[in-house]
């Protein structure tokens, strides 16, 4: 849904440890739910890995923000990390989809803000949208993690 319908290739993974929460009360609280999923990962740290621990954060934030602003609010989240990925889940209560903002406004100057979707879009390897029976709608967003050998 990026520009384009990425859906993943992989096959079932094995789940480390999952955290599930509905209604956080703020993106700080998301980023301390997907820290908490992360850190039972096992292997060495590296500074690629915090490099893609904070893929994950910034990604979980910003999907967990659009939902507060555009979506009518937070309605269910999940984290589910697995060796190679995290997986970042936001349910909220509209069934729009999310659209890209215009980077540059009518003067052609650099908009400020507006590049949540963007930013999701670039760090995630996967993006699904899923419509949900009770209406709104679902985002799951894959973030790679390091495996110590680089990105």
């Amino acid at each position: 849904m990026c520009g384009q319908d990425k859906r993943s290739a992989t096959g079932a993974v094995a789940v480390s440890r999952q955290v599930v929460s509905t209604g956080p009360g703020s993106p700080a609280d998301v980023r301390q739910a997907v820290r908490h999923a992360l850190a039972g990962r096992s292997g060495s740290r590296t500074r690629d890995d915090d490099d893609s621990v904070g893929d994950a954060l910034l990604v979980a934030s910003e999907l967990v923000t659009n939902a507060m602003l555009h979506g009518g609010g937070v309605t269910a989240f999940e984290v589910t990390p697995t060796e190679r990925e995290v997986h970042v889940s936001v349910s909220d209560r509209s069934d729009q989809l999310p659209v890209p903002a215009r980077q540059i406004d009518d003067a052609g100057r650099l908009r400020v803000g507006g590049h949540g979707w963007m930013i999701v879009c670039t760090l995630a390897s996967d993006v699904v949208i899923s419509n949900l029976r009770t209406g709104g709608k679902r985002i799951t967003a894959v973030v790679p993690l390091s495996t110590g050998a680089g990105r």
